[in-house]
């Protein structure tokens, strides 16, 4: 019987959001090669000999690194982290120009090497990030996409569990629309251990989720990021697992479903706009878009942060 090729996921830019997606990759045995590209020389060699001193002790697999975008080559999963850091105060939208242009100069190098390959995009902001790679790689949209809300749905899946006294593994919602501070969260579908949130009645000794208390949780959803890069000058151990979880769903085909950001045609309202919605992850990249309930104030909601975005996409030609 023939053997399959062993994976290989490649990671373009070696920071804090990079070496996360690495180190969480290698831990739950993502694929048999991790490949860390940077341009700083000294930093993805001093990454990878530190990861690779780890390798007794995770499942097997090789982690190589390099300045060149070669190191990507024949890779199964590219995810590109590399763009400009994120400062206190300062929005993802901030971020944009500096991050079109790296992207515009590094992507084509990567699908010259990789052609093959799904491509996820993470670096901030992601929505924007992702049309313009779309734009200029000239890749169909299954085969390039960006993280969109997943580490937010996490986020608001916690503070949920948090708030009712149950495990996060029992709370289903999602957040949709930017990855940003226009973001929606969907509590009209969402709902803990089967039972519809807007239907929760607490459990003994616990709180009821109430209005004022899904609005300190969205609040705090939105504003998550802002204060772990005030504290720690970067956010980086979530969306590293969020993103191994995504990689996850490509390479073993596994038809999850999660919010990710793709170009969001057949939409009435959303059309040529980059957003997240629940999408169906396989091998073939993002599948077909979940079409999720939701009231009249969510789906105003999800139409404004899509103007949001269609805005900033005119101001920087896209």
């Amino acid at each position: 019987m023939r053997q399959a090729r062993p994976s290989k996921l490649a990671i373009i830019g070696a920071g804090a959001v990079g070496t996360a997606i690495a180190y969480a990759s290698l831990i739950r045995g993502v694929a048999r090669t991790i490949a860390l590209m940077d341009i700083n020389t000294s930093k993805v060699t001093a990454e990878v000999l530190d990861l690779s001193h780890g390798l007794e002790f995770v499942p097997r697999a090789d982690i190589i690194g390099d300045d060149d975008v070669s190191v990507c080559a024949d890779a199964d999963v590219v995810v590109f982290t590399a763009g400009a850091k994120q400062k206190p105060g300062q929005s993802r939208l901030e971020l944009a120009e500096a991050t079109i242009n790296l992207t515009k100069n590094i992507l084509p190098g990567a699908i010259k090497v990789a052609p093959n390959a799904i491509y996820i995009m993470v670096t901030n902001p992601v929505d924007i990030v992702t049309y313009a790679a779309l734009k200029y790689s000239g890749l169909p949209s299954n085969q390039l996409f960006g993280s969109g809300t997943v580490l937010d749905s996490s986020r608001l899946r916690f503070l949920i569990a948090q708030h009712v006294g149950v495990a996060v593994q029992n709370v289903h919602g999602y957040i949709v629309g930017e990855h940003g501070d226009s973001e929606i969260p969907l509590w009209s579908s969402a709902s803990v251990g089967g039972v519809p949130l807007l239907e929760w009645k607490p459990l003994p000794g616990g709180q009821a989720i109430d209005a004022p208390a899904r609005e300190r949780i969205q609040h705090e959803v939105v504003h998550a990021a802002y204060k772990i890069i005030e504290g720690k000058g970067a956010t980086n151990y979530a969306i590293g697992l969020a993103t191994t979880r995504i990689i996850e769903a490509v390479l073993n085909d596994e038809h999850r479903v999660m919010p990710i950001s793709t170009v969001t045609g057949g939409y009435e309202g959303l059309d040529d706009v980059c957003l997240s919605l629940p999408t169906l992850i396989d091998r073939n990249g993002a599948g077909s878009r979940l079409e999720i309930k939701m009231s009249d104030a969510e789906h105003e909601g999800l139409m404004k942060s899509a103007e949001t975005l269609r805005e900033m996409q005119d101001k920087f030609g896209l």
